[in-house]
């Protein structure tokens, strides 16, 4: 299937292009590179730089490439951010999202899969989380990550637009040539690895009071390529599904100590960790029900433990040592 995936040069969307082209599909790999690196798109992808807000130049591709169907994950990320700046992530995850849609419409492109968040959730009031659970985002990330799968469905019932969103927990691990590079790093594998090379001088262990077994936070861990299997299988079967949602998780929780244990061991560092207090809208626990992806899609993640998914980021890291640039960046 001739496929364009927008934000292919970020950390999921470089693996979602690699699996798609290793299943056989044509990928046009779209980026503006705002965040992605051209060194993670695979050479075998068509790359097109182009900002998911540009209407035009993203139409023009659509139409020029003859596009079947769309996997987006072009989005604006941060949670902070997301507080303090609402207007970038509405202008880009919802109002671009739409004007991509009319396009698809104008075009007779009617498949896409989309890179949706647990964030739509917000507190939740029960682990494990499932897809019919209430959804009250927190910041405007996981509201306009909501806005865009809501819009989906009034164009699957006025336009015949079939849609699947797959709603990431905590994405980590890597592949061979596929790994985490970001200029400004929020996710904790990576930055523990940052500790144990000396670039940071300590790992901030953010609460260690919370009513779970260690008294730390609990989240749900998702491998990288468990997640790239998802967007395939969801497009292999996207016709018959025509509308759905789908978690994407482990189905159990690793605690952040429990993380940090598994970094040390795999990364052979006793680096510093000092203890702190908790940062203000931080559940105890995040937790996915997988059932509903595994018995309609058969979707079973390779990946469970954390420590492997740890190890697979820490060869990346291994024989990337600047990431995907030609020198250190210095934090």
């Amino acid at each position: 299937m001739r496929t364009l995936v927008t934000g292919a040069a970020g950390f999921i969307g470089s693996v979602v292009t690699e699996k798609l082209l290793e299943a056989g599909h044509s990928v046009v790999a779209y980026d503006s590179l705002k965040y992605g690196h051209p060194e993670a798109v695979n050479p075998s992808a068509t790359f097109a730089l182009g900002d998911i807000r540009d209407s035009k130049l993203l139409h023009d591709t659509l139409k020029k490439n003859e596009i079947e169907a769309v996997i987006h994950l072009a989005a604006e990320a941060y949670i902070e951010e997301s507080v303090t700046d609402p207007g970038i992530f509405f202008d880009v995850n919802s109002a671009a999202g739409l004007h991509m849609l009319l396009s698809m419409r104008d075009l007779g492109i009617n498949k896409i899969v989309f890179s949706s968040t647990a964030a739509v959730y917000g507190e939740p009031k029960r682990v494990p989380i499932e897809e019919t659970d209430e959804k009250f985002p927190v910041n405007s990330y996981g509201e306009s990550k909501l806005h865009f799968e809501q819009t989906m469905k009034w164009f699957h019932s006025a336009y015949g637009l079939n849609h699947v969103s797959l709603r990431y927990f905590n994405a980590c691990g890597a592949t061979k040539d596929c790994g985490e590079d970001r200029k400004k790093e929020t996710h904790i594998i990576p930055i523990l690895f940052d500790v144990a090379e000396a670039k940071r001088p300590q790992f901030n262990l953010f609460g260690t009071d919370y009513e779970t077994p260690d008294g730390t936070c609990v989240r749900d861990y998702v491998h990288v390529s468990d997640i790239a299997t998802a967007h395939i299988l969801a497009l292999a079967k996207i016709d018959d599904l025509g509308e759905r949602a789908y978690n994407l998780g482990s189905g159990s929780g690793f605690s952040n100590r429990e993380v940090i244990k598994a970094a040390k061991e795999v990364t052979q560092v006793d680096f510093p960790v000092v203890d702190g207090g908790r940062r203000p809208g931080d559940p105890a626990i995040l937790i996915a029900s997988h059932e509903k992806i595994r018995s309609e899609l058969g979707w079973n993640p390779e990946f469970t433990d954390v420590k492997t998914m740890i190890e697979t980021s820490w060869r990346w890291r291994a024989s990337h040592p600047n990431g995907y640039r030609p020198e250190a960046l210095i934090i």
